[in-house]
């Protein structure tokens, strides 16, 4: 994994370098996952866009959680172009219900999928696929228009980030099994993740509603989540297809991240 160590974020990578189908790898410097880019300093700033040549942010929050945290310190480089697609219903006056909201909608979805010893995770996936469309599709389009390279995060880099990816990963032509360990290499991370977050009014409580176990990301639930979009969708491009990211945006973003 191509993780980058930074002052002001602590899961943050390039996802180039990872093997695909036809035995190419994905580029470098085209896409880059994370969790809030708040506390990003001078060094990490200069890094991300003079050295890596960042130029499109990703933001996959609500917006009660960008109103929350305050602009970040690339919103001062009018160079790099924010985009905000949240994969969480908007208008709550607090994050929390948003994500009870969605967590309420992804459990209904996972139950008429016959999913087998209900896992919350595939189930929160499936609701952010059944309920937010738009904003997969709009998150994948920004990827695929920067013209440099592009970050995509959420507040952990973890969840929302690890779908987007995902999807972004696949149209690339990335080995199931690849796409899977991609997703849970933020594990190595967690508890420097939630101890980030738990700084956070906006977060505090609702980390500590789980324990550090609970937060860890397993490859098997991304294969799972994977599967249950093949069998409801037809997969993927499908899925991509039907909500209006079309064959020649998917070619376009395939080409983008492969070397």
């Amino acid at each position: 994994m191509l993780w980058l160590e930074l002052d002001g974020a602590v899961n943050i990578r390039d996802v180039g370098g990872i093997p695909t189908t036809d035995g190419t790898t994905t580029a470098r410097n085209r896409l880059l996952r994370a969790d809030n880019l708040q506390d990003l300093s001078a060094s990490d700033l200069g890094l991300l866009v003079d050295t890596i040549g960042l130029d499109t942010v990703v933001d996959l929050r609500t917006a009660h959680e960008i109103d929350s945290e305050g602009p970040g310190p690339l919103r001062a480089y009018s160079r790099v172009r924010h985009v905000h697609h949240s994969l969480l219903p908007d208008g709550g006056d607090d994050a929390l219900l948003a994500r009870t909201g969605a967590d309420r909608d992804a459990a209904a979805d996972a139950r008429e999928a016959d999913v087998a010893e209900f896992d919350r995770v595939v189930a929160h996936y499936l609701g952010y696929v059944a309920h937010r469309p738009d904003s997969i599709v709009g998150a994948l389009r920004a990827i695929t228009d920067a013209p440099g390279a592009a970050l995509v995060h959420c507040a952990a880099g973890k969840d929302r980030t690890g779908v987007v990816t995902a999807f972004a990963l696949e149209i690339a032509g990335v080995d199931r099994e690849a796409i899977a360990a991609d997703y849970a290499a933020t594990a190595h991370r967690i508890e420097a993740i939630i101890d980030r977050l738990r700084r956070s009014e906006t977060y505090r409580e609702d980390v500590d509603r789980k324990t550090i176990d609970e937060h860890r990301p397993r490859a098997e639930s991304m294969e799972r989540f994977l599967r249950e979009v093949d069998a409801r969708h037809g997969g993927v491009r499908p899925y991509l297809h039907t909500h209006g990211f079309g064959r020649n945006e998917a070619e376009r973003l395939r080409a983008k991240l492969r070397d």
